[in-house]
């Protein structure tokens, strides 16, 4: 058996590969460190094959001595040993995550932190391009089994997987596909931008318990003070205003609605990408849109063509419409309005993404930084509300 043993601030991971049985605990034993002072063990099982009772009387023994021990990545057969056992009851035992390949499925999307392959007719997965990405992973399949559960026609996740050294989600589509790019033909997208509307009508109809989403008015200022640096005082004490300015609502947002996440089930509408589900204002929904859509081409034009496969004037209209059938009772005067409102927190958007993950832009994120900085100190100096 193979043993590594790294103590990390009192804190053991022990992986094991091989099998634990009585020829080999001995030898566990005998390399295992003064358990005098640790906090915590972690038993790292990914590479055993089998384990025996005299396994489980060391893991237990363990237990006792230091209380916060845990087991992780057990296969099917070496987690269902702990299960028979009683030991899942008694400690923290995690099941592995199953492997697979997606090196002969079709890539049907691609999002900003991952990208959509079919694996067969009634599924596909989701594979994240952050290497660690798993509690974001677990965040967003809980977050869209609460959306089935609230009525929002959106994918199943019942799975979380390896694919090489990244992590995936799966989802069950039943036969879903990703909608078509055929946004030239101007009925094609009228008619999309028509069924986008209806679809963000019926998601915002839905109230949330305060507490049970997050606050987008809270991440957005969250996120504005992780920019003040940026910022002369004034015109971050100004930006700060503006956001304290949106009203509170439990309001039900997606928080990432363009059509890369919209799949076609016959004629309806079906929304993947849960990650960002949270609660406010709608003016936080059609800014991070306007922001897909628009506002991260604020420098290289061609933005949209390598992110979405379309060009900007089409975005753009695919953003125009979706706003105008939503508000469909406002003058244009006002669209023009509440949009150039919106627009501040699409920019504020803009400039922490480009911060934080210059690395997974285009190569102009200089240039953007800059663009954000004026754009959001000159609307600073036009507007005392972001109210509409």
């Amino acid at each position: 058996m193979k043993i590594d043993i790294v103590n990390n601030d009192n804190e053991l991971t022990v992986k094991l590969e091989g099998r634990l049985d009585t020829n080999t605990v001995n030898d566990l034993e005998s390399k295992m460190p003064s358990l005098e002072g640790t906090q915590k063990i972690v038993f790292d099982i990914e590479s055993l094959d089998y384990i025996s009772s005299a396994g489980l009387r060391f893991i237990l023994k363990c237990k006792k001595t230091v209380n916060d021990t845990k087991v992780i990545n057990a296969n099917t057969n070496v987690y269902e040993v702990f299960n028979v056992t009683g030991f899942s009851q008694m400690m923290e035992v995690e099941k592995g995550l199953r492997r697979i390949t997606v090196d002969d499925s079709e890539l049907i999307g691609e999002g900003f932190y991952g990208k959509i392959y079919r694996l067969d007719p009634e599924t596909i997965v989701k594979v994240y391009k952050i290497p660690d990405a798993l509690e974001m992973i677990k965040s967003e399949t809980e977050l869209a089994k609460k959306a089935f559960v609230m009525g929002i026609p959106t994918a199943i996740p019942y799975d979380i997987v390896k694919v090489g050294d990244l992590y995936g989600a799966v989802f069950e589509l039943l036969n879903a596909e990703p909608f078509e790019k055929n946004f030239d033909n101007e009925e094609y997208l009228d008619d999309f931008c028509k069924k986008s509307a209806s679809i963000l009508k019926d998601i915002h109809q839905k109230e949330i318990k305060e507490g049970e989403l997050p606050s987008k008015k809270k991440v957005t200022i969250d996120q504005l003070k992780e920019l003040e640096s940026c910022f002369s005082k004034e015109t971050y004490d100004k930006l700060f205003k503006l956001l304290e300015s949106v009203p509170d609502t439990n309001t039900l947002l997606h928080s990432d609605f363009h059509f890369k996440n919209v799949m076609k089930e016959k004629d309806e509408l079906l929304i993947i990408d849960m990650a960002t589900l949270s609660v406010g204002h709608p003016i936080f929904e059609f800014a991070a849109m306007y922001a897909a859509y628009e506002a991260f081409s604020c420098v290289d034009k061609e933005n949209t063509d390598k992110f979405f496969g379309l060009p900007l004037d089409i975005t753009t209209k695919l953003f125009n419409k979706t706003f105008r059938y939503y508000y469909n009772d406002k003058t244009e005067e006002e669209l023009k309005d509440m949009e150039y409102k919106l627009s501040i927190i699409a920019y504020l958007k803009v400039l922490l993404m480009r911060s934080k993950y210059a690395n997974m832009a285009y190569g102009r994120e200089k240039e953007e930084v800059e663009f954000c900085i004026k754009y959001l100190t000159d609307a600073a100096n036009k507007l005392d509300t972001l109210e509409f």
